[in-house]
């Protein structure tokens, strides 16, 4: 394979990469939908499976937005009673963060979905193809990383 036709496979598989991208995110998406939740919505109850109690800066840290973008969604999930905010003892300015009974339930029948999706999906290719599909997103990933690193430090 000549240089321009490696470039030209990387551009094409980068685009069906990103398309890709796309209809698991609407797939995703639908499926939330049909039990009342957003895509960002369901970011955070699941998160709050794993790491209750956290404040809101650590929960925007690890969903990677804003203090303001998680402010309105737990403004909107406390409002339909999925979570709660809770003062922390040590700094009464902060809040950790809680799922109510109903956040629980909400983000199993996520996890639950996203489950049945994955199962539909990945979960049909044979195994050695997923070993190799996930070596390749690592490597990918990391190669990401690596230019996000390098465009930073020019940056300085």
């Amino acid at each position: 394979m000549t240089d321009e036709e490696s470039k030209e496979r990387a551009i094409r598989v980068w685009f069906r990469f990103l398309r890709l991208e796309s209809r698991i995110r609407s797939a995703v998406a639908d499926r939330l939908r049909a039990i009342g939740l957003s895509v960002p919505q369901c970011d955070v109850l699941t998160t709050l499976t794993e790491a209750e109690g956290i404040s809101q800066q650590e929960l925007a840290k690890r969903l990677y937005v804003t203090k303001g973008n998680i402010s309105g969604l737990l403004d909107r999930l406390e409002q339909a009673g999925l979570v709660e905010r809770r003062s922390i003892a040590a700094d009464r300015r902060q809040y950790a963060i809680y799922l109510t009974a109903a956040g629980r339930e909400a983000a199993e029948r996520a996890i639950a979905l996203q489950h049945q999706l994955i199962g539909a999906t990945l979960g049909k290719l044979a195994p050695e193809k997923l070993a190799a599909f996930e070596t390749l997103l690592v490597a990918t990933r990391d190669l990401v990383r690596a230019d996000r690193d390098r465009e930073a430090a020019a940056t300085i």
